[in-house]
């Protein structure tokens, strides 16, 4: 299904029938991606006059309970409420779905012990570009990314200054393929999530981060459709489906 998009005064075609899903989902049933140091989630059928509620052990529905966490196994959107004493719900404050995304491939550099994303790779690959939302890949992207163990890795981040430059240019949503856009241990300072969502400013309640995704190989860097799709989770994190789409200008 191919359709007109009018964005900002320029027309462009979408063809709805060719989604590149860009989420990692929860499957119990192989690794899973995990972080922040805590167990595996876990789905199992519920139990009733001790009888597994499961077709194939003779009841008549599955109905299962589903029990993780969105920042540490799954693909997941986050609003500043992950960081600020109130919590703002992302349920709330997202309000719009579709957005004009870029996709970039970044190599990270080697910054002390740490490998990190920089305000200068950054400049470099969003000169003269105009859009809403980014979608960084990191660099080697293999399918590991799937089913990696991040807790005391010490995985790249985004650098303070490279988090205000997205800021600084418009870019209203953010999402990444890492566990989170700043340090593992950082002794709680959050300095990307703090600059990105301007907390020592007027607060950025409609922006977002999205972590934990992963953009195939053979989706080449460019301009894209972006549909962030989330869970009405009232929290300030929830799971999350972004769905991009291949343009063209008309």
């Amino acid at each position: 299904m191919i359709v007109n998009i009018n964005h900002k005064n320029t027309t462009y075609l979408v063809d709805l029938s060719k989604p590149i899903d860009i989420s990692i989902p929860i499957d119990v049933n192989t690794p899973n991606i995990n972080a922040w140091y805590i167990d595996d989630p876990k789905i199992y059928p519920e139990k009733f006059n001790d009888q597994a509620l499961k077709v194939s052990e003779g009841s008549s529905v599955n109905f299962n309970s589903i029990h993780f966490n969105p920042h540490s196994h799954i693909t997941h959107t986050e609003c500043v409420g992950h960081i600020t004493e109130k919590v703002y719900s992302v349920n709330q404050y997202l309000q719009q779905f579709f957005f004009l995304a870029e996709v970039v491939s970044i190599t990270p550099e080697k910054h002390g012990n740490d490998t990190v994303i920089t305000k200068d790779q950054l400049t470099y690959l969003l000169k003269d570009k105009q859009c809403e939302a980014l979608v960084i890949r990191t660099l080697p992207n293999s399918n590991n990314k799937k089913s990696k163990r991040y807790s005391n890795t010490n995985p790249t981040y985004l650098l303070e200054d490279a988090a205000i430059y997205l800021r600084e240019i418009g870019i209203e949503h953010l999402l990444i393929d890492l566990p989170s856009v700043d340090k593992e241990k950082d002794d709680g300072l959050l300095l990307s999530h703090n600059a990105f969502w301007n907390t020592q400013g007027e607060i950025r309640l409609s922006a977002t981060i999205t972590e934990f995704i992963y953009v195939p190989t053979k989706v080449i860097d460019g301009t894209y459709f972006l549909n962030l799709m989330i869970a009405p989770f009232h929290n300030d994190a929830t799971p999350s489906k972004p769905i991009l789409y291949a343009i063209n200008k008309n």
